[in-house]
């Protein structure tokens, strides 16, 4: 099990010795310590980023501690480094530099491979959407699926559902574009309307623009409630 070491949000001090503010502590029965009141003081803190440096490091190192913080809008923990002894880190950056052009290679193959893998998510994303929503302009359903589908944005395209293109995420997606593009939603959030009010009152516009837009609906009908929106 990883040690797990703290970035704090807040301006806090050792329980111990009464250092602080701590960049990174360790909380022991509850109470924060610096690093040096726990024993890690002697390790250097590689950040996250370079996936081969941090594996190489990790291994060379007899000891090391994981550095997360805390995300308020995700409300989680999430990795920011690694603390490893020093040995390890010059030992690994060594290694990175004997191998940096075969990475380097295989990271450019790797990023056209992805970038195909993208294009073809994201027209698959727009076909369900074409699908489940027939009456949707196809460069709409295009601008959609693009949008949802991002790498790495963590937007409903991306979670496990997306990929699997249900027709949850699907609609999911589909009816947050309509908030955003349809509506005076982002107008009400910067009011500052809190964002479940905000939802409440546009939702039944939100979902006048998805019926219209499901099978059973044509172009006529679609054309007399963008008449009567405005």
């Amino acid at each position: 099990m990883d040690l797990v070491v703290f970035e704090p949000l807040k301006r806090i001090s050792c329980a111990e010795c009464g250092h602080g503010p701590l960049t990174h502590l360790v909380r022991e029965s509850g109470v924060p310590r610096c690093l040096d009141c726990a024993d890690l003081g002697h390790l250097v803190y590689l950040p996250r980023g370079d996936a081969a440096l941090t594996r190489r490091a990790r291994t060379a190192s007899s000891l090391c501690a994981v550095v997360v913080r805390f995300n308020k809008r995700r409300r989680r923990h999430e990795r920011q480094g690694l603390l490893v002894e020093e040995h390890a880190l010059v030992r690994a950056e060594a290694a990175c530099l004997v191998d940096a052009e075969a990475r380097a290679r295989r990271r450019a193959r790797d990023r056209v491979r992805r970038a195909a893998e993208d294009t073809r998510f994201t027209a698959l994303f727009a076909a369900e959407i074409a699908r489940l929503f027939p009456g949707c302009p196809p460069d709409r359903a295009r601008a959609i699926a693009a949008h949802a589908s991002v790498r790495g944005s963590g937007r409903v395209g991306r979670s496990a559902a997306g990929r699997a293109l249900s027709e949850q995420a699907v609609s999911v997606a589909v009816r947050a574009a309509v908030r955003h593009e349809d509506t005076e939603y982002d107008a009400l959030l910067m009011a500052g309307v809190p964002r479940f009010e905000a939802r409440a009152r546009l939702a039944a516009r939100i979902d006048a623009v998805l019926d219209s837009w499901r099978p059973g609906h044509g172009p006529a009908d679609t054309a007399q409630l963008a008449r009567d929106r405005r």
